[in-house]
C-alpha cells in the first residue's frame, strides 16, 4: 500500500477533530506549566531593568549589544536566556511525551486525559528531554550556519522522538535511524515539517497583537497555540511512523 501526503493529512486531521479537548488541554497546561517555569527562573524587573542602562542600547548588532555590557549585565541577560531555554524545552518534552502517550492509547479505543497521557509517558521523560536538547542544539546551529541546512536537519531528525519511544534504541541512535528514515521518504515528511516552521513563524507575529493581555495570559496563549502546531506536526510524523514499520 502506498503511503500518500493527502491521506496522512486526512488522518490527522480526523485524530485531531476526535481528541481536540485532550489535545488542548494538554496544550495549555505544558504552555502554563513552561510559563510558570520561566517566570520562576527569570531575574525579577529590578534586575531585568539594568540591561537598559549604559551603552548596550546603541549597539548596531546583537554582539557589539553583549559586548558593550558590564559583567552585571552580561550575567543577568544569561540567566534570562537560560530560564526561557529552560522553561520552552521542558514544555516541549512534556508535550512531545504526553501526544506520543495519546496517540497510541486513544488510538486503541481508551479514553485518555491530557494529565494521564503526561503520566503514562514518564518513564520515557528523561531520554525525551535529553533528545529534544541535542535536537534544538543542532537544528538552531544549522539555521546559525545557513538556513538550508538547518531546514535539512529539522527534517531528517524529525521522527527521532518515534523512533525512541517505539524502537530499542538510544537517543543518538534514534537520531540516526531518523535521518536514515526521514531521507528516504523526504515528500512525505520535508513539506509537513515546513509548514510547521511557517505556521510557527507565524505566531511569533501575532505576539504583538496580543499586547492588551496581561504578559503572562498572553504568553500562556501564545505558546498554548504554538503548542496546538507542534501536535498537529506529532501526529502527522507518528502516523506516517505507524505505517512506515
Amino acid at each position: 500500500m502506498s503511503i500518500t501526503a493527502a491521506s496522512l493529512y486526512r488522518d490527522t486531521g480526523n485524530f485531531f477533530r476526535h481528541q481536540i479537548l485532550t489535545i488542548v488541554l494538554m496544550a495549555l497546561l505544558t504552555s502554563f506549566i513552561s510559563v510558570l517555569i520561566g517566570h520562576g527562573l527569570t531575574p525579577d524587573a529590578d534586575q531585568m531593568s539594568i540591561l537598559n542602562d549604559g551603552a548596550a542600547g546603541s549597539a548596531t548588532s546583537l554582539m557589539e549589544m553583549v559586548q558593550n555590557m558590564s559583567p552585571e549585565q552580561q550575567q543577568v541577560l544569561l540567566r534570562a536566556s537560560a530560564a526561557g531555554t529552560f522553561a520552552a524545552l521542558i514544555g516541549n518534552t512534556l508535550l512531545l511525551g504526553g501526544m506520543l502517550s495519546l496517540i497510541p492509547m486513544a488510538s486503541a479505543g481508551q479514553h485518555v486525559s491530557a494529565l494521564r497521557a503526561i503520566g503514562a509517558s514518564a518513564p520515557k521523560l528523561l531520554s525525551l528531554l535529553l533528545l529534544t536538547f541535542l535536537m534544538t542544539l543542532v537544528i538552531q546551529l544549522g539555521f546559525m550556519v545557513l538556513v538550508v541546512p538547518g531546514v535539512l536537519l529539522a527534517v531528517t531528525l524529525s521522527l527521532s522522538p518515534m523512533l525512541l519511544v517505539n524502537e530499542k534504541v538510544g537517543v543518538f541512535g534514534a537520531m540516526r535511524g531518523s535521518m536514515r528514515l526521514a531521507w528516504g521518504h523526504m515528500k512525505l515528511v520535508a513539506p509537513a515539517v515546513l509548514l510547521w516552521i511557517v505556521a510557527k513563524l507565524i505566531v511569533l507575529l501575532m505576539a504583538s497583537s496580543m499586547t492588551v493581555l496581561p504578559a503572562n495570559v498572553a504568553s500562556v496563549l501564545l505558546n498554548g497555540l504554538s503548542n496546538l502546531v507542534s501536535a498537529l506536526l506529532i501526529i502527522y510524523l507518528s502516523r506516517l511512523y505507524m505505517l512506515l514499520r
